[in-house]
């Protein structure tokens, strides 16, 4: 006689948790500290508010003939200067086309390209970084390690690693390739990240043989998770009485608390603990199931013609003179077909000048607009601007994933009639385009940081709210896999001692 399928899901069940619930614990708990602790990262304003200010009197090469002297003639991506390598003013550019490498770095002074960082120049890097009175101690190059597992670090590598005698004993990861510092981490957050993003992403297995399978993995166990859970939910249902109470006037069949617990618990937090394990998958885009192929967009309706250093620009102290004191970095940009330079200070938005008087400019809002209008070959649906944040466009704490980007308002969104259904969000400041969105990235944000993370600004907005559910779901998540992870191994413990007295 075959087994029934309500036999197949209490053993399906029952089995699948002995080996999953420790996983279940693991993540709730390591969860609970991402709440609060995020994965290293340099935010914007860290990198920002760390970098020396430029000096205004400094004897500095324009950006055509800093990088003529350095051999780099051809259009550009990205072209900034600012005092971030060795702590002295270079040119950092990234030629058009290339991805996934570091800028190339070029002296301000001399214009003569930089070599691969040396550890003198790291520590010269750290020092700025750190500020006056801050000793340093040079630990090392390293091509990957527990805190540098980001993909976006991919063009700097190796990196150097410098520790800081600051009071947060921070360790600074330097590029190999500009100079730059490209990490910090504190050693709070370091420690409390053993317990929380490290283990959370299942981060021991980078680095080892398991790495190329380290995608699938995580990909199964949440796959795996997810079905043990409903399947625990259905069997929880079934045991349930609703009707008549059972012998012992409980309406569950379990006399011992553990169990109890268990069945109860499952009850109650079932369903949010396979919603988390679930969008835990939806976080690693499993399979690309989100990339929907959209096309890429016409930037040059935007932008014009490519970043192309001219010698008719201004000189960098006629910029910073008429910029003020405080300015961090500069950064040429295209709009409309004119180069702008948006000299950034610490904290706020840029100041946008004219590359070639150095006067502040303006943006003319209409025809950014109707540049943006033709970013794709389809009809426009829908036009707005965004004063405040809304379900898709919104800013995160800077610890969190998804946090430590800028998020400028007011931006336009402008959305298209094209079969991806895809938006555009456009800075009528600068005149950069500052996010892209298609119905898939609308389906991923729903499925993974709407049910994972709750980003739902009614509650976002309403902490300690947001907090306390949070807490309270991940206690109840963790009591149930907790009672699951000792009930499992004290009958895989019963099952071992029966087989060993079997003759």
């Amino acid at each position: 006689m075959g087994i029934s399928f309500k036999r197949l899901l209490f053993l399906g069940h029952r089995w699948l948790g002995i080996v999953l619930c420790a996983f279940f614990a693991m993540w709730f708990v390591s969860g609970v500290v991402m709440m609060y602790v995020g994965y290293p990262k340099l935010t914007e304003a860290e990198r920002l508010g760390h970098l020396p200010a430029l000096q205004p009197g400094a004897p500095l090469l324009g950006p055509q003939q800093a990088l003529a002297m350095a051999g780099i003639d051809g259009p550009l991506k990205e072209l900034r200067l600012a005092a971030a390598s060795g702590g002295e003013p270079v040119y950092l550019a990234q030629p058009a086309g290339a991805k996934g490498t570091a800028a190339i770095a070029v002296d301000a002074r001399s214009g003569a390209r930089l070599a691969l960082t040396d550890q003198a120049r790291a520590m010269a890097s750290a020092a700025a970084f750190a500020g006056p009175g801050v000793g340093a101690h040079y630990l090392g190059p390293v091509d990957e390690d527990a805190f540098t597992h980001s993909r976006g670090l991919d063009g700097h590598r190796p990196l150097h690693r410098v520790q800081l005698a600051d009071p947060e004993h921070t360790l600074l990861y330097v590029s190999g390739r500009t100079g730059e510092v490209v990490r910090d981490a504190p050693r709070t957050e370091r420690l409390w990240n053993y317990a929380g993003a490290w283990i959370h992403w299942l981060y021991p297995l980078r680095g080892t043989v398991f790495e190329p399978y380290w995608a699938d993995i995580v990909n199964w166990l949440a796959i795996a998770g997810t079905l043990m859970v409903l399947g625990g939910a259905s069997v929880g249902i079934l045991r349930w009485r609703l009707r008549a109470p059972y012998r012992s006037g409980s309406r569950s069949p379990y006399p011992g608390a553990l169990m109890r617990w268990h069945h109860i618990g499952g009850l109650l937090f079932g369903v949010v603990t396979a919603s988390w394990i679930f969008s835990g998958l939806m976080s690693m885009n499993p399979w690309r199931v989100f990339d929907g192929g959209a096309a890429p967009l016409r930037m040059q309706a935007l932008e014009g013609a490519a970043l192309l250093p001219s010698a008719r620009d201004a000189a960098p102290a006629a910029l910073l003179a008429a910029a003020g004191p405080g300015i961090r970095e500069l950064k040429w940009t295209r709009v409309l077909g004119d180069t702008m330079v948006l000299a950034q200070s610490a904290a706020g938005a840029p100041l946008v000048l004219d590359s070639q008087s150095g006067r502040p400019a303006a943006v003319d809002g209409a025809a950014l607009l109707d540049a943006a209008r033709t970013l794709l070959p389809h009809p426009v649906a829908k036009v707005e601007r965004l004063d405040a944040y809304d379900l898709y466009y919104y800013s995160r704490d800077a610890h969190s994933m998804t946090g430590g980007a800028g998020k400028p308002l007011p931006v336009w969104r402008i959305a298209f009639a094209d079969p991806h259904q895809s938006w555009v969000y456009v800075d009528p400041h600068t005149g950069a385009l500052v996010g892209r969105s298609d119905r898939h990235k609308r389906q991923s944000r729903w499925l993974f940081a709407m049910l994972h993370s709750w980003d739902w600004l009614p509650l976002l907005e309403r902490r300690p709210l947001w907090d306390v559910l949070m807490l309270a779901f991940s206690l109840g998540g963790a009591v149930l896999s907790v009672t699951g992870v000792v009930i499992g191994w004290r009958r895989l413990g019963r099952k071992l001692r029966a087989a060993r007295n079997t003759p």
